[in-house]
């Protein structure tokens, strides 16, 4: 086996500017809503991460226990010409209280060298308020804030690498459950970025199938594609084990990667303590895996040392980074495009009582123009959105055609319901039908009924009139019984159509501003004027049905011809009864008259005798059509007039002033910055998607380079 000494590492023409454009991303905060290309260097705990860590960047990072391995240490390589500088940071876990993520983010430190790393990472998990760190006897062992280190200058490397703290299997008395816990989470939300290349170290004297990395790697990355193997610590292996390591690193053991695995030799104690360099490293390494027992396990010089890990893992960036950039220019346009809409969401900035102004008369245009097209029908006019929400019930958006279907309902359940004795058939099982559906309040009668109910009202209702006439109060009496429902069920109308209205002012202001604050403040106002025009159209109904209650009163000359029907209905039910009776009777029941007078003076004989007139049951009679006729005609002024000067008028004619800029114009400039003034929380907000939208508009140019 070969070994090459001069090595670049990650670097090379073809990844430097993908790397360079990934590493300006996560200058840019891009990292923090895209998931983007990165090595995670993820194992058991003292499985030798720190020394793969080291010999991946060939940079001295500190391998003290206690310090990195207690908290994700992100470090971030930027290649310049130069000189070189270290700066160390904290990011809060999004979960922290806000007053732990603003001490946390307000650590920031510049080292003079690598020297000084220990020392700030002991700083840092101090004030994370780590257990063990600077006298902290009580708090977390391990937690889920990262410390990032990024590293600029001649490093010939632009890379993110993540050191995770060590997989524990069980509790023990210094690692609580806890502990375990936190840990797991904490490696879960690496490994399961689809983009992260998973760097799995093995430890080769324990049981590879069962090491925790290995499972989660099966987990999270089922189809192997971006998992490689290394194995550690080879040296401290039993002697006779050898074959099983190496058939473990030619990927031929029962544990198989996709990827495969590398085999390395980690760094013992005392060449650590001697501080050998990378260089010295290499060639150490190199000749152990020369001699015996290794030279004999006929492994392939491209799977064994961290150079040609290095090698490797060059071209697996290459290609990782090659097949996920599209998908990350895919994600950056998509985020793009949402944050201009929730800009859009936020509306104009409006730092002054003008900038109020204007805002509030743009929402209070949209709503007038929405409501006049939606009261004239046009529905395709204007922002037809808005009247093609499938999510509103019944399309309560399109008001007139509402409006339509609430008048037609009205009437129709008037014409059939209205009447508070209602007739129906004397058969027993239409009887029993029509009482299960009739209406509370109201009676089933038969025609005989009908007629027993007039008589009685009749008796009672009498005055000086002669015998066969009726009381002019009579007809007055059995209307307002018979209309007697017509106002519960006009006021039920009017509360249908007011909650139909309040659910379109609702939806027309969802639609023209998603700001909570504006939506519930003018929300406020408008159900006030709502509530108003609900009172007018009470008052205006209550004077309508006192009208009712008055002495019928009709100029309609449709009275005149339905009753004037009626009784020419009686008169011939009459006079074909006596004809009857008298062709049975006086002409055995052939009748024949011819066309003499002594024939006709018979056939009027026969009938006179048999035509004899009830008085009183004419007058009711006459009553009774009466009824008829006058309910026929009120009831349909009584509709027309609910739909007109009731709704229209009081209901749906105001709607469009109700929010309008003359309304607008009219507010006091306390009451415009109640409505319309940003929050605070709304103002930082802006700010924020603002320099997110401007880092992301640069991130995508900067990635079609």
């Amino acid at each position: 086996m070969g070994f090459i000494e001069d090595l670049s590492g990650l670097q090379s023409g073809r990844s430097t500017v993908r790397l360079e454009q990934i590493a300006e991303l996560r200058a840019q905060g891009i990292g923090d809503h895209v998931d983007l290309p990165q090595l995670v260097v993820c194992g058991d705990q003292s499985a030798g991460k720190s020394s793969i860590l080291e010999g991946i960047t060939s940079l001295p990072f500190p391998r003290q226990e206690g310090l990195c391995t207690k908290f994700p240490t992100e470090i971030i390589l930027r290649h310049s010409e130069g000189n070189q500088t270290i700066q160390a940071s904290i990011l809060p876990v999004a979960s922290c209280a806000e007053q732990t993520k603003v001490k946390l983010q307000s650590y920031r430190r510049y080292l003079e060298s690598f020297k000084k790393l220990p020392e700030s990472i002991a700083t840092a998990g101090s004030l994370m308020g780590l257990r063990g760190f600077e006298g902290i006897d009580d708090g977390p062992a391990f937690l889920q804030d990262t410390l990032r280190i990024e590293v600029t200058g001649p490093v010939g490397l632009h890379l993110t690498v993540v050191d995770l703290p060590g997989l524990i299997s069980v509790a023990n008395e210094e690692q609580t459950e806890e502990d375990v816990h936190v840990i797991q989470t904490m490696v879960d939300s690496y490994l399961q970025n689809p983009r992260t290349i998973i760097l799995a170290v093995v430890q080769a004297s324990n049981d590879i199938a069962n090491q925790g990395v290995i499972q989660k790697s099966r987990q999270f990355d089922p189809a192997g594609e971006r998992t490689v193997g290394i194995i550690t610590k080879p040296d401290l292996i039993n002697q006779g084990t050898e074959k099983r390591i190496a058939r473990l690193a030619k990927n031929e053991d029962t544990t198989k990667l996709k990827l495969g695995f590398f085999l390395v030799r980690n760094p013992t104690p005392s060449e650590l303590v001697s501080a050998i360099s990378s260089k010295q490293h290499r060639a150490i390494e190199d000749q152990y895996f020369r001699s015996s027992p290794w030279k004999e396990q006929a492994l392939s010089a491209d799977r064994v040392g961290i150079a040609s890990l290095q090698r490797y893992l060059q071209g697996l960036l290459d290609q990782h980074i090659e097949r996920e950039l599209p998908k990350v220019r895919d994600e950056i346009r998509q985020l793009i495009k949402r944050t201009e809409e929730n800009i859009t969401a936020l509306g104009d900035e409006r730092p002054t009582t003008g900038h109020h102004r204007s805002f509030l008369s743009r929402l209070a245009m949209r709503f007038h123009n929405l409501t006049l097209s939606a009261l004239d029908g046009h529905y395709s006019h204007g922002d037809t959105t808005f009247y093609d929400d499938a999510s509103v019930e019944h399309h309560s958006t399109r008001l007139r055609a509402l409006a339509h279907r609430l008048n037609t309902e009205f009437s129709t359940y008037m014409k059939d319901n209205g009447q508070k004795r209602k007739l129906v058939e004397s058969t027993s099982g239409a009887r029993k039908e029509s009482e299960e559906s009739a209406e509370e309040g109201q009676i089933l009668v038969t025609e005989r009924e009908m007629k027993d109910w007039v008589k009685e009202v009749y008796v009672i209702s009498r005055g000086k009139e002669l015998p066969g006439n009726y009381n002019h109060a009579l007809t007055s009496e059995l209307f307002h019984i018979q209309a007697s429902r017509w106002e519960t069920i006009a006021n039920e109308h009017l509360g249908a159509f007011s909650d139909a209205i309040e659910n379109f002012v609702e939806s027309a202001l969802s639609h023209i501003t998603p700001d909570a604050h504006i939506h519930s403040k003018l929300g406020g106002r408008l159900r006030h004027a709502l509530l108003k025009n609900k009172r007018e159209a009470e008052a205006e109904l209550s004077r309508l049905c006192e009208d009712e209650r008055q002495q019928p009163m009709t100029y309609n000359h449709y009275y005149t011809v339905n009753v004037q029907s009626a009784r020419q209905d009686s008169t011939w039910k009459l006079v074909k009864k006596a004809m009857n009776e008298a062709s049975v009777q006086d002409w055995n029941g052939k009748l024949h008259i011819s066309n003499n007078s002594i024939d006709a003076e018979k056939l009027l004989a026969s009938l006179q005798k048999r035509i004899i007139v009830d008085m009183d049951a004419q007058a009711c009679m006459e009553a009774l059509a009466g009824l008829s006729a006058y309910y026929k005609g009120a009831l349909k002024t009584f509709v027309d007039n609910v739909c007109r000067q009731v709704i229209e008028r009081h209901l749906l004619n105001p709607l469009p002033q109700i929010f309008c800029p003359e309304e607008v114009a009219a507010m006091g400039d306390n009451e415009l910055h109640d409505i319309a003034a940003e929050s605070l929380k709304d103002m930082a907000l802006r700010k924020k998607l603002k320099d997110m939208h401007g880092n992301l508009q640069r991130s995508l140019l900067n990635l079609r380079k």
